[in-house]
């Protein structure tokens, strides 16, 4: 954390970095060359070495907004006070080093070999020839190997910061998929929670509005029928109840336990659903076509809040009877249910029962048609993929 710091506040300071290593490599460079440590034994400060402290701070100001272009700078004035002086300059030397680093560090590697070699290659004959007038000279071979270790950890500095920079859009990247992946699961589940709760409030109250209605109407004339509707409510009040109390029970539990209180739901419990329906008043004619299996506990829940839904329905907005078809295939369930419909009471065609039934289909992979007939009925037909399970020894 201490060095991420540093780091930080040399990058948003990097003027006055600049700055001082400018005025340290000058004073370096003023002090070697009053002690004569270059090869001059006079102690004299001309106007050539001024003029390399002034290139070479400005070089270092400058590097890196224009790189490539400080370099050339940079190497040019090396070369003509070479060429004019017959002596190397420390500051520009130092310059020419640090400028090279940078170049590499801000430029692609094929671009910075293609620069810094040139530029090298050209420094080290005129240094060459300007100090000892042939083509080999050890200051040459120096420039050389500081300019080459230059680039390469300039390079080596770029791709730190391109994987850096990488692993940190990936992780940012990581960050936001988590978020949208849970924000998608919480959208996921408050439709599943709306769904059972519309499918296990929705058939049952519809149960007790119509025993309601009739216990008002035979109230007075025949207080024994009043009597059997009121325990159809009370029978239906309990069931839903209970539902709803497991639900909530799914809810409050842990992960690790919603499998083992998850309420069963299936085609198991249709005739419990069509004797409370037929207590209820509405008679269903229930066929089977093709020999009852398990069913993929996917289809086999939605099947039966499906089947709930259409019947739901067909109390509400039929005449009293239903025909309910299950046709079992190898890949395949298929349901229909159709019921004849009043005039005065015809079912929507959407709304959340309708709307219900769809995402039951479709979260099943299956499809589903609802329709008004012209000849007063109304149709539910859904087909749900329900290979056959293997069995298990």
């Amino acid at each position: 954390m201490e060095r991420s710091g540093i780091g930080r506040w040399f990058a948003q300071h990097q003027m006055i970095v600049d700055v001082v290593l400018g005025l340290f490599v000058g004073t370096a460079a003023i002090m070697a060359e009053l002690h004569g440590m270059h090869g001059k034994s006079d102690g004299v400060i001309g106007f050539s070495d001024v003029a390399a402290v002034v290139i070479a701070f400005a070089a270092l100001l400058v590097r890196h907004r224009w790189p490539r272009h400080t370099l050339v700078a940079v190497a040019v004035a090396e070369s003509v006070l070479l060429a004019t002086t017959g002596t190397t300059q420390p500051a520009l030397f130092v310059a020419t080093v640090l400028v090279t680093l940078t170049m590499a560090t801000h430029t692609e590697r094929r671009a910075a070999i293609l620069l810094a070699a040139p530029v090298a290659i050209g420094l080290y004959f005129v240094i060459a020839f300007s100090t000892t007038g042939s083509a080999w000279s050890p200051p040459s071979v120096g420039l050389l190997a500081w300019m080459g270790m230059a680039t390469a950890a300039g390079d080596a500095i770029s791709s730190r910061r391109a994987y850096v920079l990488a692993v940190e859009e990936r992780a940012r990247r990581a960050e936001q998929t988590r978020e949208e992946e849970a924000a998608r699961r919480v959208v996921q589940e408050r439709v599943r929670i709306a769904r059972e709760l519309h499918d296990v409030v929705a058939h049952h109250i519809a149960v007790i509005n119509v025993q309601a209605g009739a216990a008002s109407h035979v109230l007075h004339r025949n207080p024994q029928q009043a009597d059997q509707a009121l325990g159809h409510i009370r029978a239906a009040c309990e069931t839903v109840l209970t539902e709803l109390a497991s639900i909530v029970g799914v809810l409050r539990a842990s992960d690790e336990s919603d499998s083992a209180a998850e309420p069963v739901r299936g085609l198991a419990r249709l005739t419990d659903m069509l004797d409370a329906l037929a207590a209820a008043g509405l008679t269903v004619e229930r066929t089977q076509v093709g020999e009852a299996r398990e069913l993929p506990a996917v289809a086999d829940l939605a099947a039966y809040r499906i089947l709930q839904e259409a019947l739901t329905n067909a109390h509400k907005y039929g005449t009293g009877t239903a025909r309910v078809t299950i046709t079992y295939s190898p890949d395949t369930i298929a349901l229909d249910v159709v019921n004849p419909v009043t005039t005065e009471s015809v079912p929507p065609r959407s709304g959340y029962g309708i709307l219900g039934m769809k995402e039951r289909a479709t979260s099943a992979g299956g499809t589903i048609d609802v329709q008004r007939r012209p000849d007063g009925r109304f149709t539910v037909h859904a087909e749900l993929p329900a290979p056959t399970l293997k069995a298990t020894v």
